[in-house]
């Protein structure tokens, strides 16, 4: 089990992370005591941008927080000086304000932090025996939680893997995608081990971004910023790859359908693609609205594809039986980038992103009726779910990587509280 505290390994782990501070010109922090400091401590993990356009915070919640991305416990004078200037400066504001939709639909939501501060935790999956795998895309870390105990651990993965995403094969073992070392690897389930990694055949082929297992236990995956899409069989270790046909279109979420057939978003380019299985062979479905791109996608029961505008602040269904595309707007408006999407029974769920406090949405397709609700992490509202998945009960799996959380989210209908 890996533990971390301080704050120099914190600082340390989420510069690697980051990547560093935008070269060049850039914005800057206003002066002020602390200004210093804050660019010191902060910026190794967040650009300065994502300080200037922050919804705001009281000192309280900017104490709580920190707290959450970085343990300052042992440096009171360095942590009171950065709060310090982060109330003076960026106190709460209205400019990324959510507007939520009342309704009579009742959830709850259950959270867990995970152990290892700055570590971006995101992308829950649930396991057969019902335990819930994440993982650590900063600290390189994958972890598990028993639900029931509330018990983590978190286990160290290979250098430089940065892990994207996790998915579980058939025999319950979890697979990551090695966002910055152009891997796939498999753990064993039991022990925290890694059994295998599989590099791409390909250098072009740099950053697995997410993945899914088909029925025949063939591993599909995209890869954002290589703009390609591939296939892993983990019997042979052969691996696959094809561009996507639109250059930088950006491939992010991928689905498989009940036939087989595997279905990716295009995160920079207005388009939903199919992939045959067999032969790779993709076919483009361009979507109606100028400027779209599409981060998530999933499929309902009927074979309807349903997926995020995120750029335009929408939601959409595409029928393959009639090529009929139809989309909604989300309730905050163009600016709330809908992100993560998952169809349950029937029901949309997605989250905006953009705004603040950040929304869990449900869209009712046959009433077409929203309804939302805010996403806190204990007293604060600071994002954001990239991703969502149903467990076997038909809750949500989500999270906050900015704030290392993992929530579960019974989505079904919840009894009032007395």
């Amino acid at each position: 089990m890996i533990t971390r505290s301080g704050l120099a390994l914190t600082v340390s782990l989420c510069t690697l992370g980051a990547g560093g501070v935008l070269a060049g010109e850039q914005p800057q922090l206003p002066n002020g005591k602390g200004k210093d400091v804050v660019e010191a401590v902060c910026t190794g993990c967040h650009p300065v941008t994502q300080i200037l356009n922050s919804s705001g915070y009281s000192r309280e919640h900017w104490a709580e927080l920190i707290g959450t991305m970085i343990d300052l416990s042992d440096s009171r004078e360095t942590r009171d000086e950065v709060v310090g200037y982060l109330t003076s400066h960026f106190p709460p504001n209205t400019k990324r304000v959510s507007l939520p939709v009342a309704g009579t639909h009742q959830i709850r939501f259950q959270q867990w932090t995970v152990p290892t501060l700055g570590q971006r935790s995101r992308d829950p999956v649930e396991a057969p025996d019902g335990s819930i795998w994440w993982v650590g895309q900063f600290g390189n870390i994958m972890g598990r939680l028993d639900p029931k105990t509330g018990s983590m651990k978190e286990f160290q993965l290979p250098e430089n893997a940065k892990p994207h995403s996790v998915t579980i094969d058939a025999d319950g073992n979890p697979w990551y995608t090695g966002n910055a070392n152009g891997t796939i690897g498999k753990l064993d389930a039991k022990t925290g081990e890694v059994l295998k990694v599989y590099k791409m055949p390909d250098p072009a082929a740099r950053d697995p971004h997410t993945a899914e297992f088909d029925r025949n236990g063939i591993l599909w995956f995209t890869l954002q910023q290589s703009n390609m899409f591939g296939r892993l069989d983990p019997k042979t270790g052969d691996i696959k790859l094809v561009t996507a046909k639109t250059p930088r279109s950006l491939p992010y979420g991928v689905k498989i359908d009940a036939d087989g057939t595997p279905w990716y978003a295009c995160n920079g380019s207005n388009c939903l693609v199919k992939v045959d299985a067999k032969t790779m062979e993709q076919t483009e479905i361009k979507l109606p609205t100028p400027g779209t791109t599409v981060r998530r996608l999933d499929i309902a029961a009927d074979g309807s594809i349903w997926f995020v505008n995120s750029a335009k602040g929408k939601i959409g269904r595409y029928s393959p039986k009639t090529g009929e595309i139809k989309e909604w707007d989300s309730p905050s408006g163009p600016a709330s980038h809908p992100y993560a999407l998952a169809v349950v029974d029937g029901i949309v769920w997605y989250n905006e992103s953009g705004v603040r406090p950040d929304m869990l949405v449900r869209f009712d397709p046959k009433s077409e009726k929203f309804q939302s609700w805010s996403i806190s992490s204990g007293g604060v509202h600071a994002g954001i779910i990239r991703h969502m998945r149903p467990a076997r009960n038909g809750d949500l799996l989500v999270h906050q990587s900015s704030t290392n959380r993992i929530m579960r989210v019974a989505v079904k209908g919840v009894a009032p509280s007395s």
